[in-house]
């Protein structure tokens, strides 16, 4: 059980809107205090409950992410997902919480703080993997959530926004992340699988959900499996067939996405790409909904296109040739001033705070 703490809690976020003139938003923003050892930052991002703030350890100087939900939402998430981070604590690719609690009207988590997440890096790399780099994605991914099954729950929101690159020394480092709709579908102590149930509502991002799940039927690992294989062929192909679809709903775009994807063959989405990516999809179509996945199957189906490819197990990914080249040019620049080509801009300021901070470390 984690230890929830009270502390003297100063948050001027409306006070930083419509603050004094002459005081600078960094001096403004240097007086939020979480836990009255973190310094609340600016804002790097969101999860399915909550966003997420850059933050700072005054004693270490050790940054972090922190991780805010309005305590008087209908159904506070945080402090669930806040126990199942301190469950698979210590876990290669499960970011480490540092502390929780509550401050004020907010429910706070402090984590270590990672590099930006695989949606982040797609853009950066202008919307295109090469087949090394997602190959080395899925290797480690599908590592990930074998984990999280293991320990008795199901994600439910496998999309490249929640896989981070870690910082530093673990920059190779794949971590998953948010964990506000995941769920418990196995009894720990007797195995009982949930029952299986259908007219849900779907729970997740539409884009990589399922073809169950969109017909309304209880989530279990395969789903989960089913959904990496749509990640990884949106990283083959820059986009899925079904995105951009326009409707005057949710509810109905949700409908257009799904007849389109069980409309659509997965030989005909994998039409020009390995055959390891169609047999790993049609896989997991074929599993029934008690059935255990089988991860080894799964990871040796890639590893062996990876070794048929020729490639090396050096964890360089897109993002570092691509961070690599663009150092040269800064460094070709400072002698022969002119203009050079750079991948397109990440239109997300927050995702462009994010890569800045991993472009940071990685050149330093």
């Amino acid at each position: 059980m984690m230890q929830l703490e009270e502390s003297a809690f100063i948050f001027f976020v409306f006070f930083a809107e419509k603050r004094p003139k002459g005081w600078k938003k960094r001096e403004t923003m240097m007086e939020l205090r979480v836990g009255s050892r973190y310094r609340l930052g600016r804002k790097i991002g969101s999860g399915s409950f909550g966003d997420i703030y850059l933050g700072e350890n005054i004693v270490t100087r050790e940054e972090v992410a922190i991780k805010l939900e309005c305590n008087k939402t209908k159904h506070p998430q945080l402090h669930i997902e806040a126990k199942l981070y301190k469950m698979m604590n210590g876990t290669v690719g499960i970011p480490h919480v540092k502390w929780c609690g509550y401050e004020g009207e907010y429910n706070v988590m402090v984590m270590e703080l990672l590099g930006p997440s695989l949606e982040d890096l797609f853009n950066f790399c202008s919307r295109k993997f090469s087949l090394k780099t997602v190959l080395l994605l899925a290797d480690q991914m599908l590592t990930r959530i074998e984990y999280i099954h293991s320990r008795d729950f199901i994600h439910r929101d496998i999309k490249p926004d929640n896989f981070l690159m870690g910082l530093g020394k673990r920059g190779n480092l794949v971590y998953i992340i948010d964990f506000g709709l995941a769920k418990k579908y196995r009894d720990h102590k007797t195995g009982a699988h949930i029952p299986f149930r259908d007219q849900k509502n779907l729970t997740g991002t539409a884009r990589y959900a399922s073809v169950n799940t969109h017909l309304g039927i209880e989530q279990s690992r395969r789903d989960d499996v089913e959904a990496l294989g749509y990640v990884l062929m949106y990283f083959n192909r820059g986009q899925l067939p079904w995105q951009g679809l326009k409707a005057a709903t949710k509810r109905q775009k949700y409908d257009k996405i799904s007849e389109k994807k069980m409309a659509t063959p997965v030989s005909e989405l994998c039409a020009g790409y390995p055959e390891a990516f169609a047999e790993y999809l049609n896989y997991c179509k074929g599993l029934q909904f008690e059935d255990t996945p089988d991860y080894a199957r799964l990871r040796s189906m890639f590893r062996q296109l990876f070794h048929m490819q020729n490639y090396a197990y050096d964890y360089v990914f897109d993002w570092n040739l691509l961070i690599t080249k663009r150092h040269h040019q800064l460094q070709a620049t400072v002698q022969h001033p002119h203009p050079i080509p750079v991948a397109a801009p990440l239109p997300d300021p927050q995702a462009a705070a994010r890569m800045r901070e991993f472009n940071r470390v990685m050149l330093n």
